[in-house]
């Protein structure tokens, strides 16, 4: 990459053209739709059907999923923390609702309010160790991952929770449009709402001082611990949310219900635009991130290249993403 004298001695032309295109790049979804644009024509023309009805609302429907937790773990990058167990969060909270229903026979309502419930609850925990005791996230998460991991095999005993009441199937067999359901309904009115907090309200604007700053956010009175931890409770209760819909749709509280789903949200949502090291980013940006991820994997299946390789792309374009966040963090610092 060229130092900043290098550039400086580049013609203005050539200055102003390397600018332009490091603001594309910069602007987190102007400049992800534009490269899933040309990913969606590339796969189309190797295969024609992956523009079919049926993968295109298979794209849809696993975007619900893992997009309604990539919302709540926006907010938390914006906030400055990061949140690795949300795979295992949506998988415990999802097989807890349920034993709930099954075992304890408590009405689908009070089940799936107390699935949520772990969720936030795990999140509360996550926010208060970061928090109040300084252990990194990473850490922390990280051992709440396998936490959660270990639990569901203990509250299932390594098999899926199956029968569920009738309403969980409805509401998992529900054919709002187009094929999807209330999964995909909840997503986009929840991305909308959290979308419009971050850029709109004086709460959006604490999270992203508090992520941008710690130390300025709170000589200006933000406190921002509770923010934080607020962020950490939120991406727990969606994490849960996601997992309710997942078990809907599978007709039972499967142990692998989340499975992988945590490198793939902060993959996602890096790719859209948000910043690993807090203070920048939308959900919107994090929204499309998510789909361009989903696109390219689906594009992979579709044109028959081995799973192992599918594996391989993620990792490239996770480290891509980091390299991006980098340049853009650069960018916007020096003023380009």
């Amino acid at each position: 990459m060229e130092s900043a004298a290098d550039v400086g001695s580049l013609p203005r032309d050539g200055q102003s053209f390397r600018r332009r295109l490091i603001g594309f790049i910069a602007i987190g979804e102007v400049g992800v739709l534009a490269a899933m644009a040309l990913l969606i024509v590339f796969f189309w023309l190797l295969e024609p059907a992956f523009l079919s009805e049926r993968n295109i609302r298979a794209i849809l429907n696993v975007v619900s999923f893992v997009g309604i937790i990539a919302i709540g773990q926006t907010v938390l990058l914006v906030a400055g923390e990061f949140d690795l167990s949300v795979g295992s969060v949506a998988g415990l909270s999802a097989v807890v609702a349920a034993k709930l229903m099954t075992v304890a026979a408590l009405p689908v309502t009070v089940a799936i309010l107390g699935g949520i419930g772990v969720g936030a609850l795990i999140g509360l925990v996550n926010g208060l160790i970061v928090v109040r005791l300084g252990i990194p996230a990473f850490i922390q998460t990280l051992g709440m991952l396998f936490i959660g991991q270990g639990l569901i095999q203990v509250v299932t005993g390594g098999y899926p929770v199956y029968p569920l009441p009738e309403a969980i199937n409805t509401i998992g067999g529900a054919d709002l449009a187009f094929g999807l359901g209330w999964s995909f309904a909840f997503f986009i009115v929840a991305a909308i709402v959290a979308d419009f907090v971050l850029r709109r309200t004086v709460l959006g604007r604490n999270f992203y001082a508090t992520g941008g700053n710690r130390e300025v956010a709170r000589l200006v009175g933000i406190n921002t611990s509770a923010y934080k931890i607020g962020a950490f409770i939120v991406v727990g209760a969606l994490a849960a949310i996601a997992g309710m819909f997942v078990m809907a749709d599978l007709g039972s509280g499967g142990t692998s219900i989340g499975s992988g789903w945590e490198l793939t949200v902060i993959a996602g949502v890096v790719v859209g635009g948000v910043s690993l090291f807090g203070g920048a980013g939308t959900v919107a940006g994090g929204v499309v991130g998510i789909l361009m991820l989903k696109v390219v994997q689906s594009g992979l299946v579709v044109i028959g290249v081995n799973s192992n390789w599918q594996q391989i792309a993620v990792g490239v374009i996770m480290v891509m993403a980091v390299g991006l966040d980098i340049l853009r963090r650069r960018y916007f610092i020096a003023g380009a």
